[in-house]
């Protein structure tokens, strides 16, 4: 890996990542057809409807800085979040170092952290964050308006505060919560 903290995944490196994802999740984007993945266990689904509209509200900064800060402390030092979003640059981070803007615009919208080259948050996309072995992350559905976030530890790390943002659970685990 590079010493930059953000680097673009290349042409080879994209269509890996998307095959992996695609088998371990069984990816099927949809408009209609919920959810877009296979749910891993363990995993929770929340609605995030109680974001409102608004991009730029402090709920949703909330639930950006607590899904980011989950994702790093579960990161080992040296090791790389993968960052998908559907039909789009793919990106590689290292969480551990500083920010490089060495090719990032100063301002992206639906980031809260420096860096962050997009949100858990979808905002008309998918947007996925995966851990290099696949094992934990966040799957933005942008149609449902939903977040999965799954993987032991990063729920360990962040659920408590993602659910009192976001009070409504879809799904626990893929199956839905009556």
């Amino acid at each position: 890996m590079t010493s930059q903290s953000l680097r673009r995944l290349n042409d080879a490196e994209h269509s890996a990542t998307w095959d992996r994802f695609d088998a371990a999740f069984d990816f099927r984007p949809s408009l209609i057809d919920f959810p877009g993945i296979r749910e891993p266990v363990p995993s929770v689904t929340w609605s995030l409807d109680a974001l409102g509209d608004d991009p730029h509200s402090r709920r949703r900064d909330l639930l950006i800085d607590a899904v980011q800060d989950g994702l790093t402390a579960c990161t080992p030092l040296g090791a790389s979040l993968l960052i998908l979003n559907w039909q789009h640059t793919c990106y590689a981070l290292r969480p551990d170092l500083p920010p490089s803007d060495m090719f990032l615009p100063r301002v992206l919208e639906g980031r809260s952290r420096e860096g962050w080259p997009l949100s858990p948050c979808p905002d008309g996309d998918y947007y996925i964050f995966l851990s290099e072995d696949l094992s934990l992350g966040s799957f933005g559905h942008p149609w449902e308006n939903s977040l999965c976030l799954f993987g032991a530890p990063l729920l360990n790390e962040v659920a408590d505060a993602v659910h009192r943002l976001l009070p409504t659970v879809l799904r626990r685990n893929g199956a839905p919560v009556t």
